[in-house]
């Protein structure tokens, strides 16, 4: 039984990071709401935020990190440097994995602003090194984009928790 289990795990890990690469992947071709120096709307991060209230924050984690990779293999990953990287993506997403530990009140918002929280964090730091931009400049960037995202991600993920309850459900 456990092994079933094991397998289905992975068979819904494998599908949120296609579900993502497939959100990213629409949104980089037609979307609009693109930041010149890079940060968009993250539609894909609703992915991210399922499969960590899904499949706990070990298994989100994992998750959010192989997106990244993915993305940087089909170059929808935009960086500037290691540093861009490691904070923009690497930890920027794998943030995403860890939504499901915080408490959640009213639905999932807790774990969705903490984790967007999170990544604001990571990308106003990566900005003021990478652009040398100041603190506040940095803040206002990056919430141009992140912002929204939050809003889309607060409404989204838990109607779509909720509708996918009767698979997560199934045994």
């Amino acid at each position: 039984m456990k092994k079933s289990s094991n397998v289905r795990d992975i068979v819904f890990m494998a599908m949120y990071a296609a579900l993502y690469v497939v959100l990213d992947y629409l949104h980089t071709a037609y979307g609009a709401f693109k930041m010149p120096q890079g940060g968009s709307l993250g539609v894909g991060t609703i992915a991210l935020l399922l499969a960590s209230y899904h499949l706990g924050w070990k298994k989100g984690t994992i998750v959010a990190v192989v997106t990244v990779l993915v993305g940087f293999a089909y170059g929808s990953v935009t960086y500037y440097g290691i540093v861009s990287f490691l904070l923009d993506y690497l930890l920027g997403y794998a943030v995403y994995g860890l939504a499901c530990l915080f408490p959640n009140y009213k639905l999932f918002y807790s774990g969705i602003v903490a984790t967007t929280l999170m990544r604001f964090v990571f990308s106003t730091i990566s900005g003021m090194i990478v652009w040398q931009t100041p603190l506040w400049g940095s803040m206002v960037y990056q919430f141009t984009y992140l912002g929204p995202t939050l809003l889309l991600d607060i409404i989204m993920v838990p109607l779509l928790f909720k509708a996918l309850q009767p698979v997560i459900n199934k045994k």
